[in-house]
């Protein structure tokens, strides 16, 4: 009786997310895994020659600045709060599908045109100091004379932007809101470059690795990494393609005719950075073939060695074979100096055959 054997399968590893239950839409339900993060309110209320800043950790801060005679950026930084997110959307008169989106970290770049407001969703993308990618989703709502930004977590790429609000640096002080929201969106998709170059570092120095024939162990473990973050790259550059096309081309009374220009000008950034993911995706592509073509040919040589050798050595044995056969006459053992003579014809064979091997170059 013959046992049945047991077909062994293959474990996909599970990734635990937040369970969400068939839930109306609109529900605000936070997906993300920063659930400890307290929410953190930032506001800056500027003008030509006006300028405040609030840093606070109550929401309800915000509150009142929609009568304000000058521009207003509110960034909120942790969205695990969703009741502190649905305070804040209902005061402003979010609509629900976009408290959802504002706490969906899985959502898509996208871009959501409203009566009074524009909404748009996007990804921060940078490296920390320890080499660590972080993909951190982030949206904007854009209205007349506000602008509304919601963060995971703390620390972002716009110090450079606050910098010029505080210090009345460049234009963006004598600008609307949609320059405002220009000038954000400018930062993350600057900052997209500086991900694409240290991207570009990291296949630059496996290239060199490969070529100079210095691989380590754990190169294939680099490589799948390069292609895990490449692919995260691409799902946040290519939608945001879209979202800057679609500004540019917007019909609205939000966005005035001036900003459309530096608009423009945004979409060639973006289509570079597109470009570029595209260029360094077939690089990380190739890199895996060019590692499996590298020990290719480290075992062909093995195995070239091993088949000069056994070349060598077969006729060497087929002459030992022949004259350790145990027959009685065999006429050159009958001889004086035999086993050197056999000594002889063997080193020449050896010798031969390894300058013939030179000659053809096989050695």
């Amino acid at each position: 009786m013959t046992a049945r054997r047991k077909k062994r399968g293959f474990k996909v590893p599970i990734v635990k997310r937040p369970i969400i239950h068939n839930e109306a839409p609109g529900t605000v339900t936070y997906t993300g895994s920063k659930s400890d993060t307290g929410t953190k309110v930032e506001i800056i209320d500027y003008s030509k020659e006006h300028y405040r800043r609030v840093d606070s950790e109550n929401i309800e801060d915000a509150f009142g600045f929609e009568t304000s005679e000058h521009i207003t950026w509110i960034n909120v930084n942790g969205l695990n709060n969703t009741l502190e997110i649905e305070r804040l959307g209902e005061y402003y008169n979010l609509h629900p599908l976009i408290q959802e989106d504002i706490v969906s970290t899985n959502q898509r770049p996208k871009m959501d045109e409203y009566e009074d407001y524009l909404f748009i969703v996007f990804k921060m993308l940078h490296y920390t100091d320890e080499g660590e990618f972080i993909n951190e989703h982030v949206s904007m709502v854009v209205g007349k004379d506000y602008v509304t930004t919601f963060q995971e977590a703390d620390g972002d790429v716009w110090d450079g932007l606050r910098d010029r609000l505080e210090n009345a640096k460049g234009r963006v002080r004598n600008k609307g809101a949609d320059y405002l929201m220009f000038a954000l969106l400018d930062a993350i998709v600057d900052n997209y470059f500086s991900v694409i170059e240290t991207l570009s570092a990291k296949i630059e120095f496996i290239e060199d690795q490969l070529f100079e024939d210095k691989v380590e162990e754990d190169i294939t473990q680099d490589i799948q990494t390069l292609k895990k973050e490449i692919l995260r790259i691409r799902r946040a550059v290519v939608p945001l393609r879209e979202v800057i096309n679609r500004l540019e081309k917007t019909d609205t009374a939000i966005i005035e005719e001036r900003t459309q220009n530096y608009i423009r000008d945004l979409y060639d950034h973006i289509i570079q950075v597109s470009e570029s993911v595209d260029i360094y995706r077939e690089m990380i592509w190739g890199l895996m073939d060019m590692y499996m073509t590298t020990i290719s040919n480290k075992m062909n040589e093995v195995m070239k060695v091993l088949t000069i050798m056994a070349s060598i050595f077969i006729p060497l044995t087929f002459m030992a074979g022949i004259y350790g056969m145990n027959f009685e006459y065999i006429p050159e053992l009958q001889m004086k100096y035999g086993y050197f003579y056999l000594w002889g014809a063997m080193i020449v064979v050896f010798f031969g055959l390894l300058y013939y091997f030179k000659r053809k170059k096989w050695l």
